[in-house]
């Protein structure tokens, strides 16, 4: 067995200055998803939800991308920029989304239900992506399923409780993965009518990643950029978040006269609302990354085309290209990855 690493003493640097000069030299962009430590979104070039990140990634002439986020969104990042190299801080921060979503396992799933065509949510591995006929975010899978006619059957994962959210809206079946987002299913419903008793009149904003019990109580239910959108736009001077608390940071730069309380977990105290996969990336590891170009996203060529075809078929749907009338079970219908 080989011996740990021995961790770089990084006590004398100047981290700040270092990662500014590296990312000038590499001709480098550092993304920052919400969740990240307030330190890293505030020197990030671009702070926003996964897709939209990777896609702004693409429109820039930088050679490096350097995704402080998790691995499934540095490795949307280089399905989108194949000719960048795209570094991510720490390549354990994971997803428990994507962990519970084996390709291998996926595709037996695919095998045994050929007449449903596979919505997968953005959070997955790319060779999942490459498995599935269009992917999903928080914010286009209702566009995208109102697109898609009545009769043609849906898996829906790997997030069952978003998938669940749509199967209720649209009053219509669908086959679920039965992942989690082990910080979305943290919260607790005593705790948030506790927290709702104790400021009366605070609207309460949900992800679709959050259990039933906790969208039930939600004013607002949307992606973490709907989330931003509605914290700035409510009259409320009082507003309970339920996603992963280092979104506040953000609404806080925005509206620093509003009071924004995340919901609580299952003791009222717990961190456990925090993703401790986004909490591996530090600014010291971001140092790192920068300066040695590692660790680096790789993927096999005929996965990254796989999987950027389900991309694109979200991506045009999502614009508008391709209309109801324009979709059939055929022209849906899996092709095998």
């Amino acid at each position: 067995m080989n011996a740990p690493a021995k961790r770089e003493d990084l006590s004398g640097i100047d981290l700040l200055a270092e990662i500014e000069r590296l990312k000038q030299e590499r001709n480098a962009i550092i993304l920052a998803h919400y969740y990240q430590k307030p330190q890293i979104q505030d020197l990030a070039d671009f702070v926003g939800d996964s897709l939209e990140l990777s896609r702004k990634a693409a429109e820039t002439d930088a050679e490096v991308i350097a995704f402080c986020g998790v691995k499934f969104m540095a490795e949307t990042a280089k399905i989108l920029s194949p000719e960048k190299t795209v570094v991510l801080p720490d390549l354990n921060a994971g997803c428990s989304l994507e962990d519970s979503c084996p390709p291998n396992k996926f595709r037996a799933f695919r095998e045994k239900h050929p007449d449903h065509i596979a919505l997968t949510y953005i959070n997955c591995s790319a060779e999942v992506k490459a498995l599935s006929d269009i992917i999903v975010t928080s914010s286009s899978a209702e566009a995208i399923i109102a697109q898609i006619p009545e009769d043609q059957k849906i898996i829906f994962g790997p997030d069952r409780h978003l998938g669940g959210y749509m199967s209720r809206k649209f009053g219509r079946e669908m086959l679920l993965w039965p992942g989690v987002c082990i910080v979305h299913e943290a919260f607790s419903e005593t705790e948030l009518l506790k927290l709702k008793a104790e400021h009366p009149g605070a609207p309460v904003a949900a992800h679709p990643e959050c259990p039933p019990h906790i969208i039930d109580h939600a004013d607002h239910v949307g992606s973490t950029s709907s989330i931003l959108k509605f914290s700035k736009e409510t009259e409320a001077d009082t507003v309970i978040i339920a996603t992963e608390p280092h979104i506040i940071h953000q609404m806080e730069k925005a509206v620093p006269e509003k009071n924004f309380i995340g919901a609580p977990g299952a003791d009222g105290n717990c961190a456990c609302n925090i993703c401790p996969y986004m909490a591996l990336n530090t600014l010291e590891k971001l140092y790192l990354c920068l300066r040695d170009l590692e660790p680096q996203i790789e993927l096999d060529e005929e996965v990254r085309l796989g999987a950027k075809k389900s991309l694109d078929r979200m991506l045009e749907m999502s614009a508008g290209k391709v209309g109801q009338g324009d979709l059939g079970p055929k022209d849906l219908a899996h092709e095998g990855g």
